[in-house]
């Protein structure tokens, strides 16, 4: 639990701070005998050391959200503990009016109170100079299914398509709490639409995010070699709610923050915050678009016989194939193989494969232009089959991008 001088820091940057005690079904809003109120939602509005003989004493003030019912142990505000405060220190703290807000030993508050939480406000409403500011980011993305919908991690095939976001922590905080140096960062995980969806029948997904190390990388999206096979460095729990979040302390550095839902291929609308003492820059994860294509030197002499006689026998006296040749030639290719699902070539599948290998302009491909399809052809054949991990004879979208990235393609 944070100490005294934590509540100080915490309402210093404008958080809100509330408490209660632990009680069953049958005990909420009963008294304890120093008049504390059991499952009853306590706020936390201040937090001093004064001085007691001497000594320094820690106090917490608290406030009873009905205006009246205090406490009546050490520090309220008839007890006797405050005769022997100085009266300086005495009258900054105001602590004799009874309006449902008393003051209290910080060591008493850790002894009675079991629950603590902190609110930490948007920077919509920490507009005032007197106050600390947190810095502030917000991202809204989606999980779309076949795309970006991969699920936690432990679904090894889609995980690393989730959206990524990267961090880069410089500055350690000022005076920490816990005499750490280190980077605080608050991380909230919202789903967006919740009450739309429900609607329609919808409940809310389960939910959580992870926070990898991005060492030595320049805005490249993780992929199994990190997302698999290092540890997070920190993560959340994955709940059904509407937000999940998370405080950290993180040494300086870069750093991934990846939301995802529990199950792949859920749908879903988010935002994704993140709080930090100090400045910060944050973005969206970028994935470049590249080709990287091994170039093919192809000469008629490498061309089977067989291949090279259907290509001749359907080409005829011009030696090369129109659009409608061509499909005719990977149509008879294509019911040959039964390790695949296809419907055949399209009319506009072919169009387009010979405007863009028709090199002579003539708006057929001749041998050698052939060849050099047919070359790719079994190429990516080979990488289809290799991904087809079920061997289903399709793939799916996740599977089709590491296909495509194989074959040269980002």
């Amino acid at each position: 639990m944070l100490s005294s001088w934590g509540f100080t820091k915490a309402l210093g940057l404008g958080s809100l701070l509330g408490c209660s005690i632990d009680a069953s079904v049958y005990e909420t809003e009963a008294l304890t005998s120093l008049k504390l109120v059991k499952g009853h939602a306590y706020s936390i509005t201040g937090a001093e050391e004064v001085h007691y003989f001497g000594r320094p004493v820690q106090l917490v003030r608290m406030r009873n959200p009905w205006g009246k019912m205090e406490w009546t142990g050490a520090w309220s505000d008839t007890s006797n503990e405050w005769n022997y405060v100085q009266p300086e220190e005495k009258a900054k703290l105001n602590y004799s009016a009874e309006d449902g807000e008393f003051w209290m030993a910080y060591s008493d508050f850790i002894k009675h109170f079991s629950e603590l939480e902190i609110c930490n406000l948007t920077p919509d409403t920490l507009t005032s100079d007197e106050v600390g500011h947190w810095n502030y980011c917000q991202f809204e993305e989606n999980w779309r299914v076949g795309s970006t919908a991969g699920g936690c991690r432990n679904n090894p095939a889609t995980f690393c398509s989730n959206p990524q976001f990267v961090i880069k922590l410089e500055d350690v905080d000022d005076d920490p709490f816990d005499g750490e140096d280190g980077c605080t960062l608050l991380v909230g995980l919202m789903q967006k639409d919740g009450r739309k969806d429900k609607r329609f029948g919808r409940d809310l997904n389960t939910i959580g995010f992870a926070i990898y190390e991005y060492k030595g990388r320049n805005n490249i999206h993780l992929g199994p070699d990190v997302l698999l096979y290092k540890n997070s460095v920190a993560k959340s729990s994955f709940m059904n709610t509407r937000e999940m979040s998370g405080r950290f302390k993180l040494p300086p550095g870069e750093y991934v923050i990846i939301p995802s839902t529990f199950e792949p291929h859920q749908k879903g609308s988010f935002i994704l915050r993140v709080f930090t003492e100090k400045e910060v820059a944050a973005s969206p994860m970028d994935v470049d678009v590249t080709a990287n294509l091994k170039k093919d030197n192809i000469s008629e002499s490498d061309m089977d016989s067989k291949l090279k006689g259907l290509f001749m026998k359907i080409a005829g006296n011009d030696s090369e194939v129109s659009v409608v040749e061509l499909q005719k030639i990977l149509d008879i290719f294509a019911s040959e193989r039964t390790d695949i699902k296809t419907d055949g070539f399209t009319l506009e599948t072919c169009r387009d494969i010979v405007s863009l290998l028709d090199k002579d302009g003539s708006g057929k491909l001749g041998l050698v232009e052939f060849y050099t399809l047919w070359i790719k052809i079994q190429r990516y054949l080979e990488i289809f089959k290799s991904r087809d991990t079920d061997n289903s004879g399709t793939m799916s979208s996740h599977e089709m991008r590491d296909a495509v990235k194989e074959a040269g393609f980002q």
